[in-house]
């Protein structure tokens, strides 16, 4: 692992000394490629999960919170990628768990003939949230399933000329009221520029995908998101430049960290750009004495988030090509 050597610090021992299993589990198996039991034996059974469990629905989903006023917001299809993203990425769950096959058929319900996903921005288009959900199908072992196809499919249907993606309502210069107000849904217009935040939350799609990710597509739209390290968005969702470096685990929005761990993935090479070493000096920067990372970590819903960026950080270094 030589990428510890541009570290100040040795993260690999307190996060081993963490007394935390599931970040124990992945570290052994992801950082120093030990030999694990299966992962069900080891992080299925434990309390948070059995927690999050108890809470899901007859129909797969998990309910929001606290839904607002009416509205056609599929606010408990949000919860349930939510809910889902600790499962799979945390506790390592897949199709093999009762639990997540209700899941991914709640999840699949809501594919439209077209390919897409919809419900969480109403009935417009949502390229991010359709990519984020079969993320997780994907890792949860829905890889070769049509349904994934078909989502791929229309991912690349709706790409901006530039090689990106945007929202669709975006790039017709409307804000997030037509979500609320249940407006007409509005189509692309593909013309307009890519939107960083956007196209890294799909690359996470194609990453975690054994063949998508190889492809032409994703490697010329990890291009595009290498070269926007730091800059605001061109649309305004989420475009102040320190946005960059707000994380949270799993990955929600686009911030250096997660766009380091896909480009690892899809193009290493480009981990010896200007910005991407930008990136990665900003980590080394952030690093405490005993060994771990700090941030502005947002909402830590179980108490262990500095563990889990510690350990993505970790990962991300991993991958990339020296």
């Amino acid at each position: 692992m030589s990428w510890r050597m541009d570290l100040k610090y040795d993260p690999i021992k307190p996060l081993l000394a963490s007394d935390h299993a599931a970040i124990i589990y992945r570290v052994k198996r992801d950082l120093l490629n030990e030999k694990v039991p299966e992962v069900e034996s080891v992080l299925w059974d434990l309390p948070i999960p059995r927690s999050i469990l108890r809470k899901q629905q007859p129909d797969g989903s998990w309910a929001y919170p606290s839904k607002p006023v009416p509205t056609k917001i599929n606010y408990d299809q949000l919860e349930t990628y939510r809910q889902l993203g600790f499962l799979v990425e945390m506790f390592g769950f897949n199709r093999n768990h009762p639990a997540v096959e209700k899941a991914a058929e709640y999840i699949f319900s809501f594919q439209s003939d077209e390919g897409d996903i919809r419900g969480i921005y109403a009935h417009q288009y949502t390229p991010n949230y359709t990519a984020a959900l079969i993320e997780l199908l994907i890792k949860a072992g829905y890889e070769n399933d049509g349904r994934v196809d078909r989502a791929f499919a229309w991912l690349e249907n709706v790409r901006q000329n530039d090689g990106g993606w945007a929202l669709p309502f975006r790039t017709e210069g409307h804000n997030l009221d037509v979500i609320y107000e249940g407006s007409e849904r509005l189509e692309l217009d593909k013309n307009k520029p890519f939107s960083h935040l956007v196209t890294g939350v799909i690359l996470r799609a194609y990453a975690a995908h054994p063949e998508y990710k190889n492809s032409i597509t994703a490697k010329a739209a990890a291009s595009l998101l290498a070269s926007r390290f730091f800059e605001r968005d061109v649309y305004p969702d989420k475009n102040r430049k320190d946005d960059w470096i707000r994380f949270s685990f799993p990955f929600w929005q686009t911030d250096i960290l997660s766009s380091l761990d896909v480009i690892g993935q899809i193009e290493p090479k480009l981990g010896r750009s200007k910005k991407a070493q930008e990136a990665k000096q900003w980590f080394i920067e952030h690093q405490q004495s005993d060994g771990l990372f700090t941030g502005h970590l947002l909402k830590d819903r179980y108490h262990d988030l500095q563990l889990w960026y510690s350990y993505a950080i970790c990962r991300a270094y991993d991958r990339f090509i020296d």
